[in-house]
């Protein structure tokens, strides 16, 4: 028995934000004090380093459960499913549905048990619920999928990944200029046919010292409402964190799959920052003393920049639909999915096609 993958979609909001969007801002450190240099150098920096030339907005009247929604719609068209057969919707989000203009998060109820109210099922005995694990929540909830189903608990679930992080951001932190918003989903269904599905998995929690990497906290203008509060990171410990942590737990996981680092055929990783992710994965390579092949790790964080965890059911949904050149995936093809996020949380799972 197998936990395949059977129907994908995803939500890419239309509202295109380059960097020329924040030639205005005016950017703090956390003592208030206005950073040096010009905003063009600041934003060009942040290319350099995160690779980010644009990111994607929700409109204005859009919320994250309303992304999750029109994935979910997608990823159940495509399996060419009836949404009355499912047995969980599970929602990786972080910040609930937080309106356009407001700084309130509303997460009851769950956007799972919105999303199935708007699809319509009338299921009682399909469970909905929500995630909450940081940028790898949606590689979380595909793991309790498959728990579901290994268990014989379930045979149909959906999982969904979406979040609206432009609502969330502190306006004067340039580490703001990383987030965007978005969706992607997937229908999982158990497997007696063949040998395709997930073949091993991984979680982690590292919170005895890095708990507060990832954060809410107050703006960095000392003016603005001091009880009111944003994402922060300590990005350089996050970087040296995953750099450490990551490539060995995706290792541990591939090991577990039976497969060998040679047959595998593409990584899909969390677009969190481009130079991070490429230093992961070649670390990752070297702990088997090969160099990184070529195309092994497709990246579109440059055109819609960091939405946490709609980033890896998007990017799989781009490729399984033919929407990224030079990236596709066959049948039989070995893939190691992996994320790292708030928590500090890693998670990894190596899926066979």
């Amino acid at each position: 028995m197998m936990t395949k993958i059977i129907g994908v979609g995803n939500y890419i909001p239309s509202e295109t934000i380059t960097n020329l969007f924040f030639d205005k801002h005016i950017f703090l450190n956390e003592q208030g004090v206005l950073l040096k240099g010009d905003n063009a150098s600041i934003t060009d920096k942040l290319k350099k380093i995160t690779g980010i030339e644009e990111r994607r907005y929700a409109h204005s009247t859009e919320v994250t459960s309303d992304l999750g929604l029109i994935a979910a719609r997608s990823a159940i068209e495509d399996a060419g499913i009836d949404p009355e057969t499912l047995d969980y919707i599970i929602f990786a989000h972080n910040f609930g549905d937080v309106r356009f203009g407001t700084v309130q998060s509303d997460a009851v109820p769950s956007l799972a048990a919105r999303v199935k109210h708007v699809l319509g099922i009338k299921n009682n005995f399909c469970v909905a619920y929500d995630v909450l694990f940081g940028c790898p929540g949606w590689i979380e909830g595909v793991i309790q999928a498959n728990a579901f189903i290994k268990s014989g608990i379930a045979k149909r679930c959906l999982v969904i990944g979406g979040e609206t992080l432009s609502r969330v951001v502190d306006i004067h932190d340039r580490d703001s200029m990383i987030y965007a918003d978005g969706a992607g989903a997937a229908v999982l269904e158990v497997n007696n046919d063949d040998d395709s599905g997930i073949k091993s998995h991984l979680s982690a929690s590292y919170t005895f010292e890095e708990k507060d990497y990832l954060y809410f906290g107050k703006s960095y203008n000392n003016e603005g409402c001091q009880d009111t509060r944003y994402i922060k990171m300590d990005g350089r410990k996050i970087y040296e964190f995953a750099l450490v942590n990551v490539p060995d737990a995706m290792k541990r996981c591939l090991d577990s799959s039976g497969y060998s680092i040679d047959q595998l055929n593409k990584i899909i990783i969390h677009q969190a920052n481009e130079k991070m992710d490429e230093a992961i994965v070649n670390r990752f390579y070297q702990l088997y003393n090969m160099p990184t092949p070529e195309n092994i790790m497709p990246m579109v964080i440059h055109k819609l920049g960091n939405s946490s965890v709609a980033t890896i059911p998007s990017l799989l949904t781009m490729i399984l639909k033919d929407e990224l050149e030079h990236h596709k995936i066959k049948k039989n093809d070995i893939v190691l999915f992996a994320s790292v996020g708030a928590g500090m949380n890693i998670n990894a799972f190596v899926y066979k096609f």
